[in-house]
Protein backbone atom coordinates (compact mmCIF):
# COMPACT_ATOMS: atom_id res chain seq x y z
CA UNK A 1 0.00 0.00 0.00
CA UNK A 2 1.35 3.40 -0.99
CA UNK A 3 0.35 7.01 -1.53
CA UNK A 4 1.42 8.75 -4.73
CA UNK A 5 1.49 12.52 -5.23
CA UNK A 6 1.21 13.77 -8.82
CA UNK A 7 1.67 17.37 -9.91
CA UNK A 8 -0.94 18.71 -12.31
CA UNK A 9 -2.56 15.50 -13.56
CA UNK A 10 -2.76 11.73 -13.29
CA UNK A 11 -0.16 9.69 -15.18
CA UNK A 12 -1.20 8.18 -18.51
CA UNK A 13 -2.86 4.77 -18.35
CA UNK A 14 -3.69 4.79 -14.65
CA UNK A 15 -6.92 3.01 -13.58
CA UNK A 16 -7.35 1.13 -16.84
CA UNK A 17 -9.66 -1.85 -16.45
CA UNK A 18 -11.25 -0.79 -13.15
CA UNK A 19 -15.01 -0.36 -12.81
CA UNK A 20 -15.01 1.97 -9.79
CA UNK A 21 -12.71 4.48 -8.11
CA UNK A 22 -13.10 6.31 -4.82
CA UNK A 23 -12.74 10.08 -5.17
CA UNK A 24 -12.43 13.02 -2.77
CA UNK A 25 -11.04 16.53 -2.96
CA UNK A 26 -9.37 19.14 -0.80
CA UNK A 27 -10.13 22.85 -1.17
CA UNK A 28 -9.24 26.11 0.53
CA UNK A 29 -12.70 26.22 2.09
CA UNK A 30 -16.26 25.06 1.62
CA UNK A 31 -17.77 27.95 -0.33
CA UNK A 32 -18.37 27.57 -4.05
CA UNK A 33 -17.05 30.45 -6.11
CA UNK A 34 -14.73 31.67 -3.36
CA UNK A 35 -12.57 28.72 -2.39
CA UNK A 36 -10.40 27.04 -5.04
CA UNK A 37 -10.04 23.33 -5.68
CA UNK A 38 -6.51 22.24 -4.74
CA UNK A 39 -6.17 18.45 -4.56
CA UNK A 40 -8.09 15.45 -5.89
CA UNK A 41 -7.40 12.04 -4.37
CA UNK A 42 -8.36 8.73 -5.96
CA UNK A 43 -8.13 5.05 -5.08
CA UNK A 44 -9.07 1.92 -7.01
CA UNK A 45 -9.70 0.10 -3.73
CA UNK A 46 -6.36 -1.71 -3.90
CA UNK A 47 -4.78 0.02 -0.91
CA UNK A 48 -3.03 2.68 -3.00
CA UNK A 49 -4.06 6.32 -3.23
CA UNK A 50 -3.15 8.78 -5.96
CA UNK A 51 -3.26 12.50 -5.18
CA UNK A 52 -3.32 15.13 -7.90
CA UNK A 53 -2.08 18.54 -6.79
CA UNK A 54 -3.77 20.72 -9.38
CA UNK A 55 -2.29 23.66 -11.26
CA UNK A 56 -4.75 26.32 -10.12
CA UNK A 57 -3.66 28.71 -12.89
CA UNK A 58 -5.04 26.46 -15.63
CA UNK A 59 -6.76 23.41 -14.09
CA UNK A 60 -5.47 21.60 -17.16
CA UNK A 61 -5.70 17.94 -16.14
CA UNK A 62 -6.92 15.92 -19.14
CA UNK A 63 -6.32 12.47 -17.64
CA UNK A 64 -8.16 13.36 -14.44
CA UNK A 65 -11.04 14.88 -16.39
CA UNK A 66 -11.26 11.78 -18.59
CA UNK A 67 -11.49 9.58 -15.51
CA UNK A 68 -14.18 11.71 -13.87
CA UNK A 69 -16.33 11.52 -17.00
CA UNK A 70 -15.58 7.91 -18.00
CA UNK A 71 -18.99 6.27 -18.55
CA UNK A 72 -17.85 2.79 -17.46
CA UNK A 73 -16.14 3.81 -14.20
CA UNK A 74 -18.29 4.64 -11.17
CA UNK A 75 -16.90 7.42 -8.99
CA UNK A 76 -17.51 6.71 -5.27
CA UNK A 77 -17.77 9.78 -3.03
CA UNK A 78 -18.76 10.65 0.49
CA UNK A 79 -20.91 13.79 0.21
CA UNK A 80 -20.22 13.88 -3.51
CA UNK A 81 -22.47 16.90 -3.96
CA UNK A 82 -19.65 19.26 -2.96
CA UNK A 83 -16.85 17.52 -4.87
CA UNK A 84 -18.91 17.19 -8.04
CA UNK A 85 -19.85 20.88 -7.86
CA UNK A 86 -16.19 21.82 -7.42
CA UNK A 87 -15.20 19.68 -10.41
CA UNK A 88 -17.92 21.26 -12.52
CA UNK A 89 -16.89 24.77 -11.49
CA UNK A 90 -13.11 24.45 -11.78
CA UNK A 91 -12.48 21.52 -14.13
CA UNK A 92 -15.51 22.11 -16.35
CA UNK A 93 -16.71 18.49 -16.25
CA UNK A 94 -19.93 16.71 -15.32
CA UNK A 95 -18.80 13.79 -13.15
CA UNK A 96 -20.77 10.64 -13.94
CA UNK A 97 -21.66 7.94 -13.06
CA UNK A 98 -21.44 8.41 -9.31
CA UNK A 99 -22.15 6.74 -5.96
CA UNK A 100 -22.37 8.65 -2.68
CA UNK A 101 -21.82 6.78 0.58
CA UNK A 102 -23.40 9.63 2.56
CA UNK A 103 -26.66 9.36 0.62
CA UNK A 104 -26.50 5.58 0.91
CA UNK A 105 -25.93 5.88 4.65
CA UNK A 106 -28.90 8.19 5.12
CA UNK A 107 -31.14 5.78 3.22
CA UNK A 108 -29.83 2.62 4.90
CA UNK A 109 -28.76 3.66 8.42
CA UNK A 110 -32.03 5.25 9.53
CA UNK A 111 -31.31 4.29 13.14
CA UNK A 112 -28.76 7.11 13.48
CA UNK A 113 -28.22 10.72 12.47
CA UNK A 114 -24.43 10.28 12.31
CA UNK A 115 -23.57 10.06 8.63
CA UNK A 116 -20.14 11.71 8.53
CA UNK A 117 -17.33 9.79 6.87
CA UNK A 118 -15.62 9.09 10.19
CA UNK A 119 -18.76 7.61 11.75
CA UNK A 120 -19.79 5.60 8.69
CA UNK A 121 -16.30 4.18 8.15
CA UNK A 122 -15.96 3.20 11.80
CA UNK A 123 -19.24 1.29 11.79
CA UNK A 124 -19.08 -0.23 8.33
CA UNK A 125 -15.43 -1.38 8.19
CA UNK A 126 -14.04 -0.86 11.71
CA UNK A 127 -11.55 1.85 10.71
CA UNK A 128 -11.18 4.98 12.85
CA UNK A 129 -10.15 7.83 10.54
CA UNK A 130 -8.10 10.74 11.83
CA UNK A 131 -9.41 14.21 10.94
CA UNK A 132 -6.41 16.12 12.31
CA UNK A 133 -5.47 17.59 8.92
CA UNK A 134 -9.01 18.41 7.78
CA UNK A 135 -8.51 22.14 8.31
CA UNK A 136 -5.08 22.87 6.87
CA UNK A 137 -3.55 24.84 4.01
CA UNK A 138 -4.19 22.73 0.93
CA UNK A 139 -3.05 25.52 -1.36
CA UNK A 140 0.58 25.46 -0.31
CA UNK A 141 3.19 24.44 -2.87
CA UNK A 142 4.47 21.43 -0.92
CA UNK A 143 2.04 19.23 0.96
CA UNK A 144 3.21 17.65 4.20
CA UNK A 145 3.39 13.90 4.72
CA UNK A 146 0.56 14.29 7.22
CA UNK A 147 -1.62 16.03 4.63
CA UNK A 148 -0.93 13.35 2.04
CA UNK A 149 -1.76 10.57 4.51
CA UNK A 150 -4.96 12.34 5.59
CA UNK A 151 -6.14 12.91 2.01
CA UNK A 152 -5.40 9.28 1.13
CA UNK A 153 -7.31 7.93 4.13
CA UNK A 154 -10.52 9.54 2.89
CA UNK A 155 -10.62 7.31 -0.22
CA UNK A 156 -8.87 4.09 0.82
CA UNK A 157 -11.93 2.54 2.48
CA UNK A 158 -14.83 3.80 0.34
CA UNK A 159 -15.04 0.64 -1.77
CA UNK A 160 -15.52 -1.49 1.35
CA UNK A 161 -17.99 1.01 2.82
CA UNK A 162 -19.96 0.95 -0.41
CA UNK A 163 -20.17 -2.84 -0.36
CA UNK A 164 -21.55 -2.87 3.19
CA UNK A 165 -24.05 -0.11 2.44
CA UNK A 166 -25.18 -1.82 -0.77
CA UNK A 167 -26.01 -4.93 1.24
CA UNK A 168 -28.05 -2.86 3.70
CA UNK A 169 -29.86 -0.99 0.93
CA UNK A 170 -30.80 -4.26 -0.75
CA UNK A 171 -31.96 -5.74 2.55
CA UNK A 172 -34.19 -2.74 3.24
CA UNK A 173 -35.52 -2.56 -0.32
CA UNK A 174 -34.06 0.88 -0.99
CA UNK A 175 -31.40 0.09 -3.57
CA UNK A 176 -33.46 1.36 -6.52
CA UNK A 177 -34.20 4.58 -4.66
CA UNK A 178 -30.50 5.02 -3.93
CA UNK A 179 -29.59 4.55 -7.60
CA UNK A 180 -32.11 7.22 -8.58
CA UNK A 181 -30.56 9.61 -6.05
CA UNK A 182 -27.07 8.92 -7.39
CA UNK A 183 -28.23 9.62 -10.95
CA UNK A 184 -29.67 12.98 -9.89
CA UNK A 185 -26.70 14.00 -7.74
CA UNK A 186 -24.56 15.58 -10.52
CA UNK A 187 -27.55 17.73 -11.51
CA UNK A 188 -28.03 18.79 -7.89
CA UNK A 189 -24.37 19.83 -7.86
CA UNK A 190 -24.83 21.90 -11.02
CA UNK A 191 -27.79 23.64 -9.38
CA UNK A 192 -25.45 24.54 -6.51
CA UNK A 193 -22.96 26.07 -8.93
CA UNK A 194 -25.76 27.95 -10.70
CA UNK A 195 -26.87 29.66 -7.49
CA UNK A 196 -29.43 27.34 -5.90
CA UNK A 197 -27.00 26.01 -3.28
CA UNK A 198 -29.19 27.02 -0.32
CA UNK A 199 -32.57 26.60 -1.99
CA UNK A 200 -34.77 23.50 -2.24
CA UNK A 201 -36.49 23.91 -5.58
CA UNK A 202 -38.81 21.00 -4.71
CA UNK A 203 -40.17 22.71 -1.60
CA UNK A 204 -43.70 24.13 -1.65
CA UNK A 205 -42.58 27.61 -0.67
Amino acid sequence: MANFLHKGDLPDGLFQGVDAVAVDSETMGLRLGRDPLCVVQISAGDGDAHLVQLDRATYDAPNLKALLTHPAITKIFHFGRFDIAMFHLHLGVMTTPVYCTKIASKLARTYTDRHGLKDVTREMVGVDLSKAQQSSDWGQANLSEEQVAYAASDVLHLHAVRARLDAMLAREGRDALARACFEFLPHRAVLDVAGWEDSDIFAHS
